[in-house]
């Protein structure tokens, strides 16, 4: 339905969102009060959107995340499956906290864990939970003992923005290979701490020279949404292209093909989990109704 619709034709990535449950609840976290909704996905639907992803689109590379995708009871059985019997790449985006017993049962099958932090220390578990910044650092460190490669990402704020830096050497003398930043969008709970956003957009600009002329041992890849004029007005779905590079799934089985659209209800597309398909529903506010453009990232 999608190669109808758009013409596109391969997606390289599925980000699935298994469940909006999670045990923290960010001050910046785009689900907002979903985060105590009770959509999810069943392993069974899980694995049929994975399989319907891998045989129409030539889908290559899973994301597993939520809310929590740990606390997800079914989280071994996916991981499992995505590798051994569709041979994706797997990855998963973890809070990180209190995730190790899992994490040594699932560890042969991930091909990356992807921890998020918001700061160094306290700056960290402010934002997101008292204790999470050591608990993630721990699992950072069990999962590359565990031969797992590791990653983190950031949402950069009015909080957090002196500390990419000292967080990235942290990581970096923790063997982690990439930190991924992202620019902070009022959506969800963010929506609710104003104080979060950035307004002075030179911040960005003096953040992306400190990046370049620091000498990292991690490769740093940032949203360019955090430069000083914003990212280029690249509008993926609707220039009718025959590839993308990543498509989301919610819990409901919304699907959003840009980042920007994430959390706002802008879905044109649906996985229908009964009748195992995806189907389009056109809306006046939908993100190829209104060219809403993708996200740009690059590296540093």
């Amino acid at each position: 339905m999608i190669g109808e619709v758009t013409g596109i034709r391969r997606i390289r990535m599925l980000y699935l969102q298994l469940l909006y449950r999670c045990n923290f609840e960010c001050l910046h976290c785009f689900h907002g009060e979903r985060l105590r909704h009770a959509d999810a996905f069943t392993a069974d639907e899980a694995i049929n959107l994975l399989t319907l992803m891998r045989d129409q689109y030539g889908t290559e590379s899973v994301t597993l995340l939520g809310g929590e995708p740990f606390v997800h009871k079914d989280l071994p059985q996916v991981v499992r499956y995505a590798k051994q019997q569709l041979g994706l790449r797997v990855e998963i985006c973890t809070n990180g906290y209190r995730i190790e017993p899992r994490l040594a049962t699932i560890a042969p099958y991930l091909d990356l864990l992807r921890v998020s932090l918001e700061g160094v220390g306290s700056t960290n578990d402010h934002i997101r939970r008292s204790g999470s910044y050591q608990s993630a650092l721990h699992a950072l460190g069990l999962a590359r003992g565990l031969g797992v490669p590791t990653g983190a990402t950031m949402t950069v704020t009015s909080r957090n923005i002196t500390e990419v830096l000292p967080l990235a050497g942290i990581l970096g003398n923790l063997g982690v290979r990439q930190l991924k930043l992202h620019c902070l969008r009022p959506v969800g709970n963010a929506a609710s701490h104003p104080e979060l956003l950035i307004t002075d957009s030179a911040a960005y600009a003096d953040l992306r020279e400190r990046l370049q002329a620091a000498e990292l041992t991690i490769e740093v890849i940032v949203d360019e949404d955090l430069s000083e004029h914003g990212a280029p007005e690249i509008c993926a779905p609707a220039a009718g292209p025959s590839e993308i590079d990543r498509i989301e799934a919610d819990p409901r089985g919304a699907l959003t093909m840009s980042c920007k659209a994430v959390g706002r209800d802008s879905h044109a597309f649906w996985y229908d989990k009964p009748a195992n398909r995806i189907v389009h529903r056109p809306s006046p506010t939908d993100e190829l109704t209104l060219a809403v453009p993708d996200v740009v990232y690059a590296r540093v």
